[in-house]
């Protein structure tokens, strides 16, 4: 009992999926495709934070 909620809200999700199409960002896409860094997409030289090379190394010595 109770399911049929659930399955309605899952069927309205699949129908919005299936009809409703975002508009698509294709200079993006190009860029993706093609390799170039975006630069958005660029890290910062030193966020501050350690990363897992970081710690990895810390409990090594």
């Amino acid at each position: 009992m109770g399911r049929g909620r659930a399955k309605a809200k899952q069927t309205k999700i699949a129908r919005e999926l299936k009809y409703f199409s975002m508009p698509t960002d294709f200079a993006a896409l190009e860029h993706e495709l093609s390799g170039e860094p975006h630069s958005a997409a660029q890290p910062a030289e030193d966020s501050g934070e350690w990363s897992d090379e970081d710690d990895l190394a810390g409990r090594r010595q």
